[in-house]
């Protein structure tokens, strides 16, 4: 009898004309070799070369085509809810993920809600650390953990969560990352398996050294929707701190100036807006949840 569940996977892609029948093959061989039924569904996400092509060439897979570019969440998202399985295994188009990591994440599904690679050796394009750093650094800051790949794009997901948090995910790059930060933040149970990838194959790294602006806002997007208060309460803080030794400095010299009163007030509001933005990602992390 059949040790491992019935899973799903997803593959989304773009401009992978080179690497997409190669990696799909390898991945159905290795699903073969371990008897795990499943089915294969892969989403074109409006490539400008051959890979719909491609695609048709490929046996016994279910595909989709998106009539534009939405992104790698995006075509995720509709996957998941078309998936027929319980788990959804998530795959990269682009040949970087070595499937035979699959049998050791699979012995994880018992225990573990998300089952996702680490990263070690080859990281992925330079382009994309100094961003991948300053997410590490801070989801250390807002989760209190010791977590070195929070975006590996290899992993094993319970599909009940995964739509659970579908409404908060983005359709970017960052829903592999925003995904394990909403798993984290409701207690569910993740396990990490290291692991070493190929270098990229395949289209250009859609990652531009210029979108370090987007990284940027996808660290303030965490924070506001997972730990505002992180951010918030030091702020309120440090201008309390401020305002007292004005006090403390307006007393001994018999006025209260406008810039002590300012502090003061300011950190009041301060930590009051952080408490109902707190309420607020509560309610919006909540909002569509069965």
């Amino acid at each position: 009898m059949n040790q491992y569940p019935q899973i799903s996977v997803i593959i989304a892609a773009y401009n992978e004309e080179t690497t997409i029948k190669s990696t799909i093959t390898r991945l159905k061989n290795e699903l073969s070799k371990l008897t795990v039924e499943s089915e294969i569904i892969v989403i074109n996400d409006a490539s400008t070369d051959q890979t719909l092509e491609k695609m048709k060439e490929i046996e016994n897979i279910k595909t989709y085509n998106q009539p534009y570019n939405k992104g790698k969440g995006a075509a995720q998202k509709f996957a998941a809810k078309v998936a027929k399985f319980d788990w959804l295994l998530f795959f990269d188009a682009d040949g970087q993920h070595r499937e035979e990591y699959l049998s050791e994440m699979l012995k994880f599904t018992d225990q573990f809600d998300l089952i996702a690679g680490e990263r070690i050796g080859y990281q992925g394009p330079k382009e994309r650390q100094l961003g991948k750093k300053i997410i590490h650094l801070l989801a250390r800051y807002l989760l209190g953990k010791k977590i070195y790949d929070f975006n590996c794009g290899f992993r094993l997901v319970k599909k009940q969560h995964f739509l659970r948090f579908a409404h908060i995910l983005p359709n970017g790059f960052s829903c592999d990352t925003t995904s394990v930060f909403a798993f984290y933040k409701e207690g569910l149970n993740i396990k990490f398996v290291p692991m070493e990838i190929n270098k990229r194959g395949g289209g250009k790294s859609l990652v531009k050294p210029k979108e370090a602006f987007v990284y940027l806002m996808l660290i303030f997007r965490l924070i506001m929707l997972f730990s505002p208060l992180r951010i918030f309460v030091p702020i309120s803080f440090i201008l309390f701190i401020f305002g007292l030794a004005l006090l403390i400095f307006d007393i001994i010299h018999f006025n209260i100036s406008e810039v002590t009163v300012f502090a003061l007030i300011s950190s009041l509001l301060i930590f009051l807006f952080g408490l109902i933005a707190d309420q607020l990602a509560a309610v919006r992390r909540e909002i569509n949840q069965e």
